[in-house]
């Protein structure tokens, strides 16, 4: 195999896999009519589909002083909190409506929707009757009742505005729910500036005369919305789904489109959590790391919800217990998702299901993220990133263009014998080897630098999609957004032009005519498909390319610029 065939594999491989990428998404989107058509509306009880498992199936936490709790009863479907007065909650990251259970409405200050002046954050958690997206907590009580009941919590306070002010590191926002029989559950939300992770802690105390009985749950619902499909549309590109992580199974994710065609999740999970994830942002319930939980998926019509029950608890008379989480409402910032320390958290920032694939995508972010930080611009981060990258690989393709410097040196003499032996492959391939040999050619010398980089272009491929980081970022001139195309086409068309001249400079020898053919429209097959890509990774390419086309006709001209004169092989 010579190094052209080398290159064509690889090329019209990478060219396969991104076109099937994209074949899948358009594939599998559902149609936008028909699901509108099959949408029944909304229940107005946000726990009307939710069946509470058998009551043996609720993880117990043992209070202290007491034997092991016993399990709740069954709960018939829990009632909505809908008459519970309202909170706004503004910190310098997030602006949220609660009414105690859930949180309605969430919009991210520091993330506008699009780069226009003027433009609304971006709005993560929502009312809107269409597509309503909500995290709620609550309980069950005994004999299945829901705890809160149609009242829901009360703010423990007469404060209905809570704002995070200047100098104020922390902000607490207190909620009662006053049971019967003496039974109380007092909820404090806690946001911490610059964090999008909100701290939820229940205690229940019991000032009665009889043991209370109960469990918590936790849960993300949602009518997801319908993304136009396609390469001009960066929304679709990354997953949308609900996922999970148990120390056990480790990251497993479950898409919109197919939630419960591989059947439901009914899993008891201890230092795990749940989230629903899309385009550079996600929700997420990190349940007390030491309490287990029932983990669960469950489908009504065009809503997906993705919950968590339990622990479950026996609070006698006199007694208190608690619980908490943690709810992210927020975009996929790695730094702070690491300072969350919580186990296969950074899995949100979903590269690949592939374990792979993440791990190099994780690790390539990690280098562009402290050259970011050494250049302040992420553009430069990019190309700081492709530096580094062909600095490791210099060996590895100096080997490479060495060999196909001798190779084109040497082509006349290859082009004799494939006149020479005519038609028959056979004899050619061996003349041709042994040609090799005695030169001491390696043909496959481009085959290691050429499998390295194809992994790296996939994985960072979907770094520079995924990155919120990047989000909107602006390079220089007309980038002014590196995940968005390029405008003007303009790094394309960069991008066409250094793959002709590399093409020029790569030896053919005994191409047949077809391969030929298509090797001659390699560089315009490229171009088209990257004009619809992240602007972000066309400048990858075009340094790449860039640098691969300076080191290639540097070792021509010192190796083989001169093809070498044919004179007679022996046969």
């Amino acid at each position: 195999m010579n190094q052209t065939r080398v290159f064509l594999i690889f090329a019209w491989l990478m060219v396969v896999v991104l076109l099937g990428m994209e074949w899948s998404r358009e594939k599998n989107a559902p149609d936008p009519a028909s699901v509108v058509a099959a949408q029944p509306a909304v229940p107005a009880s946000d726990d009307a589909d939710l069946a509470p498992p058998a009551a043996g199936n609720v993880p117990q936490a043992t209070v202290p002083g007491q034997a092991e709790a016993a399990a709740p009863a069954p709960a018939p479907a829990m009632e909505a909190a809908s008459g519970a007065p309202r909170v706004s909650v503004a910190t310098d990251v997030l602006k949220l409506v609660l009414d105690g259970r859930s949180v309605l409405d969430a919009e991210l200050l520091q993330f506008p929707q699009t780069k226009a002046a003027g433009s609304p954050p971006v709005r993560l958690l929502t009312e809107d009757k269409a597509h309503p997206y909500s995290a709620t907590s609550g309980w069950v009580g005994q004999g299945g009742s829901a705890a809160p009941g149609a009242n829901g919590f009360q703010p423990a306070q007469a404060q209905r505005d809570y704002v995070l002010a200047e100098g104020q590191d922390e902000l607490k926002v207190p909620f009662v729910w006053n049971g019967p029989d003496g039974v109380s559950i007092q909820r404090t939300y806690t946001f911490k500036r610059g964090d999008y992770a909100i701290g939820v802690r229940d205690e229940v105390v019991n000032a009665g005369g009889a043991p209370w009985q109960g469990y918590v749950f936790r849960k993300l619902d949602r009518v997801p919305t319908i993304l136009t499909r396609g390469m001009t549309n960066p929304d679709s590109f990354s997953f949308n789904g609900a996922t999970w992580f148990s120390p056990a199974d480790g990251y497993q994710r479950r898409a919109f489109k197919d939630y419960l065609e591989d059947g439901n999740l009914n899993q008891t999970v201890s230092g795990g959590w749940v989230a629903m994830l899309q385009h550079h942002f996600f929700t997420a319930w990190i349940p007390q790391a030491d309490q287990a939980s029932l983990y669960l998926l469950s489908q009504n019509g065009p809503r997906n919800v993705i919950e968590t029950r339990g622990p479950g608890f026996t609070v006698a008379p006199g007694q208190k217990v608690s619980t908490q989480a943690r709810l992210w409402v927020g975009p996929k910032l790695v730094n702070q998702i690491a300072r969350e320390d919580v186990k296969g958290l950074d899995r949100v920032v979903d590269y690949s299901r592939f374990s792979l694939m993440a791990i190099i995508g994780q690790g390539l972010f990690w280098v562009m993220n402290h050259v970011h930080k050494l250049v302040g611009n992420w553009g430069w981060a990019i190309i700081g990133l492709v530096l580094l990258l062909k600095l490791a690989l210099f060996p590895l393709a100096n080997a490479q263009y060495k060999s196909q410097a001798k190779m084109r040196k040497f082509q006349p003499r290859i082009a004799q014998l494939k006149e020479r032996y005519g038609d028959d492959k056979q004899k050619f391939q061996t003349a041709m080897m042994e040609l090799y040999k005695k030169e001491k050619i390696n043909p496959l010398g481009g085959c290691l630098p050429l499998l390295i980089q194809m992994p790296i272009f996939f994985a960072l491929y979907w770094v520079l999609v995924e990155s919120v980081e990047l989000r909107q970022a602006p390079w220089l001139g007309w980038i002014q957004d590196l995940t968005a195309r390029d405008p003007y086409f303009i790094l394309p068309v960069i991008n066409v032009a250094i793959m002709w001249f590399t093409q020029k400079l790569t030896p053919a020898p005994g191409m047949d005519p077809m391969q030929q053919k298509m090797m001659q429209f390699m560089p315009l097959v490229f171009g088209v498909m990257m004009a619809f890509m992240p602007s972000g990774l066309v400048l990858y390419w075009v340094v790449n390319g860039g640098l691969s086309l300076a080191q290639q006709w540097w070792m021509t001209k010192k190796h083989g610029m001169h093809p070498s004169p044919a004179k007679a092989e022996t046969p």
